[in-house]
């Protein structure tokens, strides 16, 4: 296992991969983990394909996550009586909980929520944002709307109400299920859809209870207003630039995914950008140049790792849209100014054992040529607060727990290996140093450092730093 990138990629599986030979030459061109869309496909499917994850994972011996995306809540009109209509810029439509079809004049909304959430003045937007509504007037059981852009209203188009913080919750009874099922797999990851509030995560983590790690979607401008303590009570976070563009304007997406890549730095929790990374690949072998630019940003943001959707999950070159995110992700990280602007955008670290051992390690490693970091840790903590200062050495993380191993395929600059042997300080290192050198890390003659807590075995103790020479 010789990294060649430092930041990783997430890829959705779907129709488009069809066997373990499949998963395994993802892998190959560079996937970390994998994502596992439940608002798509049968249980079974799922099964299907988190069997052959973890058989490749066998096979090459190498933790490899699994992620599951919960759908969350979908926001839909009704019916209408001939499937579709033409709504006219400047006519009033009625949205109602009247279940009858419904017409040019109007439609059936039935989320009693949105009505109640919703106030004259604020916007509804149908369709991913191609019908534009204002609330006019409010009624118990409606709402009137002025049409600001019409086109084309079909049956069950989705519905998004940026302005508002609706009275649900993130988990639909489908949702409640299929977590269930997912943890009931072994998924290492849940990512959660339609957050909007902190109170959101204390939901999902009650039913979660421990038995995988916890990524909130930020996709709702309510989420972007509590980021700070959202990140914080989550493993990481998605910036989920799918229903995030349709909700804000377009032209703020870009500050918005910035500033949240910062601030899951500033804390020390994973962030993955997601979402149309390299959507024309799902019809062609190659990217536009604009989606090359795109990732690369990503890339010298300081992202942990970019996802792959539907270009893996249903596209027609899923093997080719991960080997050109692989190349994209070398070529910046290979050049000469991306280790500056990393440092430039360093967080304060705090002020404790584990972060006075990791900034010493990022300025070693400036100083010393140093081939590899080798971190021991039970629970991770030590090896995310290492990654978090984005040190230009690569960090091979040493862990007893096959849970924390692939926890940490999210994380920057991160590749782990289980190894329980930990009995003293001086067999750490020579494990240290004897792994760095089976996983192609490290050479004779090259210099490692190898951070550990002691007394070993007990998480959140990292206090020593070595610095040892491969004989």
């Amino acid at each position: 296992m010789t990294p060649d990138k430092k930041v990783k990629i997430l890829a959705t599986l779907g129709p488009a991969t069809r066997s373990i030979e499949e998963v395994r030459d993802l892998v190959d061109q560079g996937v970390n983990l994998f994502r596992l869309n439940f608002s798509h496909g049968e249980h079974a499917d799922h099964a299907q394909r988190f069997a052959w994850i973890r058989e490749v994972e066998r096979q090459l011996n190498r933790p490899i996550g699994i992620l599951m995306d919960l759908q969350g809540p979908k926001l839909r009109v009704g019916r209408l009586a001939e499937g579709k209509v033409q709504l006219k810029r400047g006519q009033t439509l009625r949205l109602d909980l009247d279940p009858t079809p419904g017409d040019s004049t109007r439609v059936n909304l039935p989320h009693p929520e949105i009505i109640d959430a919703l106030q004259p003045g604020m916007s509804l937007l149908v369709d991913d944002g191609r019908l534009r509504l204002t609330v006019i007037t409010k009624h118990a059981d409606a709402i009137d709307a002025r049409v600001v852009a019409g086109g084309e209203l079909s049956d069950r188009k989705g519905v998004n109400v940026p302005e508002a913080v609706l009275e649900l919750s993130p988990l639909t009874e489908k949702d409640r299920r299929d977590l269930a099922f997912g943890l009931e797999l072994g998924v290492d990851w849940v990512a959660l859809s339609f957050v909007q509030r902190p109170q959101d995560i204390h939901e999902a983590r009650e039913l979660i209870g421990g038995r995988a790690f916890l990524m909130a979607k930020i996709e709702k401008p309510s989420a972007v207003q509590h980021l700070r303590e959202i990140a914080r009570l989550s493993d990481a976070i998605m910036v989920a630039r799918g229903d995030l563009g349709v909700e804000v304007p377009a032209e703020n997406v870009r500050r918005i995914q910035r500033n949240i890549v910062r601030t899951c730095r500033q804390l020390g929790r994973p962030v993955v950008v997601a979402t149309q990374m390299l959507e024309s690949m799902r019809f062609s072998p190659a990217p536009t140049r604009a989606e090359v630019t795109d990732v690369a940003n990503a890339v010298a943001e300081g992202a942990d790792a970019l996802m792959l959707s539907a270009e893996t999950a249903s596209g027609d070159y899923p093997l080719e849209a991960v080997s050109m995110m692989s190349k994209i992700i070398r070529q910046v990280e290979s050049g000469p100014d991306f280790q500056a602007q990393l440092d430039v955008n360093r967080p304060n670290a705090e002020a404790t054992l584990p972060d006075a051992i990791s900034c010493a390690i990022r300025r070693i490693s400036g100083i010393l040529p140093i081939a590899v970091l080798v971190n021991y840790t039970e629970s991770g903590r030590s090896s995310l607060r290492a990654s978090r200062e984005r040190p230009s050495t690569p960090i091979l993380s040493l862990t007893p727990n096959l849970a924390t191993a692939r926890k940490l395929t999210v994380a920057w600059g991160v590749y782990s290996v289980i190894d329980a042997r930990m009995h003293d300080m001086e067999q750490v290192c020579l494990n240290a140093l004897e792994l760095a050198r089976a996983q192609g890390m490290a050479g004779t003659g090259d210099t490692v450092l190898i951070t550990a807590g002691v007394p070993l075995g007990q998480s959140g103790t990292t206090n020593s730093l070595r610095i040892e020479t491969l004989n």
